[in-house]
Formats: structure tokens, sequence, C-alpha cells
């Protein structure tokens, strides 16, 4: 991360155009305070794609262990909703 002043920053734009274009995280700040974050638009994914595929086997699992519902077990709850017992 490099921070640098408005003037510097304004006398030396291209070269950190082409840092934050490198990765790099350029601070600009006003009277020691920051008023402005250049950041690269493309950063390095934040998950990495064999956690992305244990993910999926992991919900792949519970999908399988899940046992489907029939229409049967759905129907009879619902007709009973509500039904007095005479």
């Amino acid at each position: 991360m490099q921070s640098v002043g408005i003037y510097e920053a304004k006398t030396r734009f291209s070269a950190l155009i082409e840092l934050v274009e490198q990765g790099e995280e350029v601070r600009i700040t006003r009277h020691g305070k920051e008023v402005v974050r250049m950041l690269p638009v493309r950063r390095k994914p934040v998950i990495t794609d064999e956690q992305i595929a244990r993910e999926l086997e992991q919900i792949q699992a519970l999908q399988r262990s899940i046992r489907p519902a029939t229409a049967a077990d759905e129907a009879a709850p619902l007709r009973q909703t509500g039904r007095s017992v005479a």
C-alpha cells in the first residue's frame, strides 16, 4: 500500500495508476487524512476452485441424504388441517 498527498498524486497520476494495475493499493491524502483509496478492479478470488469444489460436494452429499417426500406424505396432514373430529 502506498500513501501520497493530493499534489503528489496529481503530478504522478499515471505512475500511480500503473501501480494499481499491478495490484497495489494507493491511498491519497489531504492534510494527512485519507480521502481516496484506489484499488485494482480485478482482485484475486476470495475463494479458490478447490474450496468451491469441496462446498459443492458437501451440498450434493446433503441432497443425497434427504429423502424425497411423496405426495401422500404431504397431502395427509394438509387434509386434516382445520377439520374437527366429530
